[in-house]
C-alpha cells in the first residue's frame, strides 16, 4: 500500500510540475508573476502530499517571522521544504547552485524569479559575487533563503555547515531566521517512498544582526540542530509506532535521544 501511494504521489508531482511550468510561462514577464506560479505549485504539491501520500505539513513559529527583508537559514533534508517555504515567505529568493539555472523550463523560472545563483567555478570570487547578488535581493525586500549545509542531508546525519551563511549574515546586516524540520523522514532525499505522518517545519526566533561572524555561526548551527534533532526523534518514534522500519541513515537521530 505504501509503495502504491508513493507511486501515485510521484506521478502527480511530476505531472503537476510539468503542467504548472507550461501554464506559468506567461508569468515569466515579472518576478511577482514567477513567485505566484511557485506558490500555486507548492500549494498543489502539499495538497497531493496530504491527500495521496497521507503526509500533513505543519508550520510552527509563524509568529517569529519579522517584517521586511531577512536572511532565512533552513535545515535541508528534502525537496519538501523547498516547496513549503514558498508559501511561508511571499517575497522569497533562494540561494542556489548556478547549475540549476540550466534545467529546461524550470531554470527559466529561477532566473526570472530573482534567485541568487552561486557560480562555484569562480573559486574565491564566488563568495563576493554571491554577497553582491544577495545584497541586491535584500534591497528589493526579499526574504533570502539559504540552506547552510549546501545540500540535502539525511535526518540524523552529522551537521556540515558551510561558511557562506555567516558571510551573508555579516554582509547583509539583517536578522537571520533559523528553521528546523524533520521533512526527510517523510520525503527522503534520494528515496522513492513517501511516508504518511506529520512533517514539521519549525520557524525559530530570529537572530539579530551584529554578532561576530564565528559566534553567529556557532549559535545558528546549535539552534537549528538542537530543534531539528528533537523533531526527528519525535517523528521517528511516531513512525516506529506505526510499524515503519528506521533506516541506517536515520538511526543516529533515534539513538541521540536516548
Amino acid at each position: 500500500m505504501l509503495a502504491l501511494r508513493s507511486l501515485a504521489f510521484n506521478l502527480c508531482f511530476y505531472l503537476t510540475t510539468t503542467v504548472v511550468a507550461i501554464l506559468g510561462l506567461p508569468f515569466l514577464v515579472s518576478r511577482p508573476g514567477v513567485l505566484r506560479v511557485a506558490r500555486v505549485w507548492a500549494r498543489t504539491t502539499l495538497w497531493f502530499m496530504r491527500v495521496v501520500a497521507g503526509t500533513e505539513v505543519e508550520f510552527r513559529g509563524l509568529e517569529n517571522v519579522p517584517p521586511g527583508p531577512i536572511l532565512v537559514a533552513a535545515k535541508h533534508q528534502s525537496a519538501l521544504e523547498t516547496l513549503a517555504l514558498c508559501i511561508v515567505f511571499p517575497h522569497f529568493a533562494y540561494v542556489l547552485k548556478k547549475e540549476l539555472l540550466a534545467i529546461p523550463l524550470v531554470g527559466w523560472f529561477f532566473r526570472r524569479g530573482g534567485m541568487v545563483a552561486i557560480d562555484r567555478s569562480k573559486g574565491t570570487r564566488a563568495m563576493s559575487l554571491m554577497n553582491a547578488a544577495a545584497a541586491d535581493a535584500i534591497r528589493e525586500g526579499a526574504q533570502l533563503i539559504v540552506f547552510p549545509e549546501g545540500t540535502r542531508r539525511p535526518p540524523g546525519a552529522p551537521p556540515a555547515y558551510k561558511q557562506g551563511l555567516s558571510h551573508l549574515y555579516t554582509a547583509l546586516n539583517v536578522p537571520c531566521l533559523p528553521i528546523a524540520l524533520n521533512t526527510g523522514l517523510f520525503w527522503p532525499r534520494n528515496g522513492f517512498m513517501r511516508r504518511p505522518g506529520k512533517a514539521i517545519i519549525d520557524i525559530l526566533p530570529p537572530i539579530a544582526p551584529g554578532l561576530p561572524r564565528m559566534e553567529f555561526q556557532e549559535l545558528v548551527q546549535e539552534r537549528i540542530e538542537t530543534a531539528s534533532n528533537a523533531l526527528v526523534g519525535n517523528g521517528l518514534s511516531g513512525l516506529s509506532g506505526a510499524g515503519y522500519e528506521v533506516s541506517a541513515e536515520e538511526a543516529p537521530a533515534a539513538s541521540s535521544r536516548r
